[in-house]
């Protein structure tokens, strides 16, 4: 067996040795007695490397949430028989009384957003290939309000295409 000497200079076994050095570990590291320097810097570091993500991500989405008394209308446009988006259709908002707030465009993916005031509004949707589809909303203020609006042919077209 090997042996070391211990602070009284005797000599002590490797089982001993082991004990005393567990012990010591234990009495500087504290709670952590098996974790090393390193490991410690390293899990310290990607602990706060973490929350500095988390806390820039959550700032971040508070910058895109509509101001107090606005609210976010997000309107998808799709065709009835495929539900396939429908990008070259147009988007009117109207107030309860018929009057053009914003005339919207649907992205490739059919969809558009803006930012209301809060209130009741109508979403007036038209395409030369469809018939217009009309739904009443109620943007809340802070939130996001989604609308669907299914799009189907309408007779006239049905009948000049033949289907």
């Amino acid at each position: 067996m090997e042996t070391t000497h211990g602070d009284d200079n005797r000599p002590l076994t490797v089982a001993h040795q082991e004990k005393k050095n567990v012990r010591l570990k234990g009495i500087m590291t504290g709670v952590l007695p098996n974790i090393s320097l390193p490991r410690l810097q390293t899990f310290v570091s990607l602990a706060a490397g973490i929350l500095s993500v988390t806390g820039a991500l959550v700032a971040i989405t508070g910058l895109f949430k509509p101001a107090p008394g606005k609210g976010e209308l997000v309107a998808i446009v799709q065709e009835t028989k495929t539900e396939k988006a429908v990008p070259d259709a147009t988007i009117e908002i109207l107030t309860p009384q018929g009057a053009i707030v914003t005339t919207l465009t649907p992205d490739s993916f059919g969809k558009a957003r803006c930012t209301l005031d809060e209130g009741h509004f109508r979403v007036r949707v038209s395409h030369p290939r469809f018939g217009d589809e009309v739904r009443e909303v109620q943007v809340v203020s802070r939130q996001s309000t989604e609308v669907r609006v299914q799009l189907r042919g309408s007779a006239l077209v049905r009948r000049l295409l033949g289907r």
